[in-house]
């Protein structure tokens, strides 16, 4: 019993360490970014999307009082965050890894890999594909006499939360292979859940965007195309995992041999003298 409470404090202690570690890359680089002269580019950036839909002439207003304040600690936050995504996503990893077998701690690395790409593709994907067919949408119900002036903090809180949606989102493939390859679930599992996963798909898309139809698809479309692409790169990894596995089953077989008829030996040796 004790062992099993100093196992468990050992493994809370090596979570805090390593979140400490992702928080201190996280606020490095939010410095970097706080001081950096450029820094105001990516309010601009950021706004682009919505300011191509407004009528010419249109800005962006700040109605709150701390809104000066809050907006560039909110974008700093997200792109200090995306700056150091490898590295955080490196300490999640780690902290995994010694859960795992050998052959199986080489993934760290092309999951790391993988897993940034992927959530980098989802962020790419929501700002030049998503937020031009949302705002487009949007803007062509507002009556000719209304002029829109958005909130900026509202506008990027919406930025933010769709960025992270769609990131997470884009993980799908490297969690179905993670799951196939700790033996969680099967290939045939997944597809036989794949009914269950369009439903709870279409009602995380339903919450987490906009109450309009098409941010719903852009968003459960990919999710779903995603999910395919997950089972057959997992299948793919199972195919591959059988002849490393049965290759050192072997090996492991052969060894224990050798050492048992190296003990037989020994004792006949001790027989004769």
């Amino acid at each position: 019993m004790a062992l099993t409470e100093d196992t468990f404090i050992s493994h809370l202690v090596e979570l805090r360490d390593r979140m400490m570690r992702a928080l201190i890359a996280i606020a490095v680089a939010f410095a970097v970014l706080w001081f950096w002269p450029g820094f105001g580019v990516l309010y601009d950036f950021l706004a682009l999307p919505l300011i191509q839909t407004l009528p010419p002439g249109s800005k962006m207003i700040a109605t709150g009082v701390i809104t000066p304040f809050l907006i560039p600690l909110k974008v700093g936050l997200m792109g200090a965050f995306l700056l150091v995504l490898p590295y955080v996503l490196y300490q999640a990893w780690a902290f995994v890894a010694p859960g795992l077998y050998a052959h199986e701690k080489k993934l760290v690395l092309p999951l790391v890999i993988s897993s940034t790409v992927l959530f980098f593709c989802g962020v790419a994907f929501c700002y030049n594909i998503v937020f031009k067919q949302v705002f487009r949408f949007i803007a062509s119900f507002a009556p000719a006499s209304i002029t829109p002036a958005p909130d900026i903090e509202q506008y990027l809180s919406f930025v933010l939360t769709m960025f992270l949606a769609f990131g997470v989102a884009f993980e799908v493939p490297v969690a179905i292979i993670v799951l196939v390859r700790m033996g969680v679930v099967s290939i045939k599992q997944l597809r036989d859940f794949r009914g269950y996963f369009v439903v709870c798909a279409s009602i995380a898309a339903a919450v987490v965007t906009p109450p309009d139809v098409v941010s719903m698809l852009a968003l459960l479309i990919p999710m779903c195309l995603l999910y395919e692409a997950g089972i057959i790169a997992a299948s793919l990894v199972v195919s591959m995992k059988a002849p490393a596995e049965e290759s050192a089953s072997n090996s492991l077989t052969t060894d224990t041999a050798a050492e048992q008829f190296a003990a037989v030996e020994k004792e006949q040796n001790n027989g004769n003298r």
